[in-house]
């Protein structure tokens, strides 16, 4: 398989850290390096991803470095009746439970070969080497290596936790699939900013795709810093006037959304600055009709405007024109 896919690390609606890796390269290879060498203010606690981040030793990784690995997996069922292990021959526990064991945790395994485990888990935190290369050397072990057999214990045990857990936690579920739908708002939007050549990444040099992907994830970011910022002085507007119900219905607005911003717009670079007049932008919002929400791409807004994006050397400044009110019926718009 040809190509490249930008990985990235989505914390709460905020694309923090990416990589650019082979279309053939497996995703749960990557999964600590990218937590780990997140260098921003954002640190999540739990990372969340579909079937493709997961494999045999990642819950085990992040565990060690204090991270919950929090996937979904597509057959729950299925993972469940094959992956569960416990510390108790399957025989001892009762025939009338739902959950029952596929077999006894090796402990002593485990026991025995802590010190090479930690070992690997030093070279990880130095980083001296990275994931990647660690689980590519394991896998070119032999089945019967004790370390990387140990190493799967010690992950069949939190990965045992976590499907109890799961299983039992309606909201655990709930934050998993919040987090992985935010994700792909993000990736809708990036794909959204990156309309250029049908949104194909036609560079050869590596150096270039990571410039083309984060020059994509920075323009993202700056529309979801700006929709945050309206959302929150909209919210404090509401809080001031003492609608807490409006207030409240705003937290839930989500800050990816792309309608009111138009990529087709003019590209001024000049000297002079010209700020965004916050307050006026307020004020025409709380103005229109109806609730404002998120459909995914779009707000629910009984009006836009058509932008001016201005780039300078310092700042990137958005201003609008005119006012265009619509009729009722195109102000509930699905998502494309």
């Amino acid at each position: 398989m040809k190509g490249v896919v930008a990985y990235t690390l989505v914390a709460n609606h905020i694309p923090v850290s990416a990589r650019i890796i082979g279309a053939n390269e497996h995703e749960s290879h990557y999964v600590f390096d990218l937590l780990y060498n997140n260098l921003t203010d954002i640190q999540p606690a739990v990372h969340s991803t579909d079937t493709h981040g997961t494999n045999e030793v990642n819950f085990g990784i992040l565990n060690f470095f204090g991270y919950q690995f929090a996937p979904r997996y597509r057959d729950l069922y299925d993972k469940v009746e094959k992956g569960l292990y416990g510390f108790k021959h399957p025989s001892q526990y009762d025939s009338d439970w739902l959950l029952q064991p596929i077999r006894k945790i090796n402990e002593k395994l485990v026991v025995a070969e802590w010190e090479n485990i930690q070992r690997i888990m030093v070279s990880l935190a130095l980083k001296t080497t990275t994931q990647s290369i660690i689980i590519g050397k394991l896998s070119a072990y032999a089945r019967k290596n004790r370390t990387k057999r140990a190493l799967w214990e010690y992950d069949n045990i939190i990965r045992s936790l976590y499907l109890l857990e799961y299983i039992d936690s309606i909201s655990l579920r709930r934050h998993v699939q919040k987090a992985l739908n935010r994700g792909e708002g993000y990736h809708k939007l990036h794909k959204a900013v990156s309309f250029a050549n049908f949104g194909k990444l036609r560079f050869k040099t590596e150096g270039e795709q990571q410039i083309w992907n984060e020059c994509g994830r920075l323009i993202a970011n700056c529309i979801i810093f700006y929709n945050a910022m309206i959302l929150s002085n909209v919210q404090l507007y509401q809080v001031e006037k003492g609608d807490a119900v409006a207030a409240t219905a705003l937290e839930k607005v989500s800050p990816v959304a792309w309608q009111h911003i138009n990529f087709y717009g003019r590209y001024e670079f000049t000297k002079s600055i010209q700020p965004i007049d916050m307050e006026a932008i307020v004020r025409e919002l709380v103005r229109g009709s109806g609730p404002v929400y998120s459909t995914g791409r779009e707000w629910n807004i009984p009006f836009w405007w058509d932008y001016r994006v201005v780039i300078t050397d310092k700042s990137v400044a958005l201003s609008f024109n005119k006012r265009i009110r619509l009729p009722e019926r195109h102000r509930r718009r699905r998502s494309g």
